[in-house]
């Protein structure tokens, strides 16, 4: 479950994300149900009986059974249904649901929520990564995270109801453990996970995050990887599906984040990211954030 590479480590170590409930209960006879069409990343525990996953594109449904997981990381055409068959499904009406009983013997138990990744850093790693991921409960390399659905199984079984708290928790980590998982074995994946396995690269985005604070232009940039200014612009694009300086703004956004919360103030974190200028360290973490950096340290105090 380890992995092998530093700087995947510290991406994974970095993503920041936060989980909300927005189903917990049980369908019965012909469903179907869907996100689709609310721009934002969701996530569908199947805890009793089974269904049928349909993605657009996909020649077949996949079954999920008690103990799978489907993770939705982009705002995909689906629908969960009852019916094997696509065609059906889309005729299938959209029930509201029942209250959850996993010892009923008919229907399908549900934990659905929603997944907000923070922009910069985050999003650009979500960006890389498959647009949904399966979770089977029987993978035998997935011992933890299987751990973390019987938690999940038992706070379900909570009288009078489950904690949902508890539950956005647990399904937070038991998205970690799924998506270090698949890093490990997918070689195929791009954005920023491909950026920190390729040896060059990964040696170039070791110097940002030590050094945020640097001017890095392009030349720098591309001298420590052996490459010329135009072949490594190029192949930084291919690897990580964004320009060296998007990702150079948003390693120095996170790291002026850690800064704000460590209750440096605005002046500190903008000069040890880079920026000469309040004004213009304001303006770009403003873009970045979504809050100003004074509001932003604010908001952290004390925690």
């Amino acid at each position: 479950m380890i992995s092998s590479n530093p700087m995947v480590d510290w991406l994974l170590e970095g993503l920041e994300l936060d989980a909300s409930l927005f189903h917990v209960g049980r369908y019965c006879g012909g469903w179907h149900a869907s996100t689709q069409g609310l721009a934002r990343a969701s996530f569908h525990l199947i805890v009793q009986g089974h269904c049928w996953l349909h993605i657009d594109g996909l020649s077949q449904a996949e079954r999920l059974e008690a103990g799978d997981a489907v993770f939705l990381l982009q705002d995909l055409d689906y629908r969960l249904s009852s019916a094997q068959q696509a065609s059906q499904a889309q005729q299938l009406p959209r029930l509201p649901m029942a209250a959850l009983d996993l010892g009923a013997q008919d229907g399908v138990g549900l934990v659905c929520g929603f997944f907000h990744f923070k922009s910069g850093l985050s999003s650009l790693i979500i960006e890389g990564l498959p647009g949904w991921i399966v979770l089977r409960a029987g993978d035998p390399s997935l011992a933890a995270a299987r751990a973390l659905f019987q938690l999940i199984l038992e706070e379900c079984r909570r009288d009078p109801a489950p904690s949902a708290a508890l539950l956005e928790r647990l399904s937070h980590l038991l998205f970690l453990y799924v998506l270090r998982q698949q890093v490990n074995d997918r070689q195929d994946l791009g954005g920023l996970v491909a950026l920190a396995r390729h040896p060059a690269f990964a040696s170039l985005l070791e110097q940002l995050i030590q050094h945020p604070g640097q001017p890095w232009p392009l030349e720098s940039m591309a001298a420590l990887t052996g490459l010329s200014r135009s072949a490594f612009f190029k192949r930084f694009n291919e690897l990580a599906g964004q320009s060296p300086g998007q990702v150079l703004l948003a390693l120095r956004m996170r790291h002026a984040c850690q800064l704000l919360k460590a209750n440096q103030t605005v002046e500190q974190a903008g000069a040890a990211v880079g920026y000469q200028s309040i004004a213009a360290f304001t303006r770009a973490f403003t873009k970045a954030v979504g809050l100003q950096p004074g509001a932003y340290r604010k908001q952290h105090e004390g925690r």
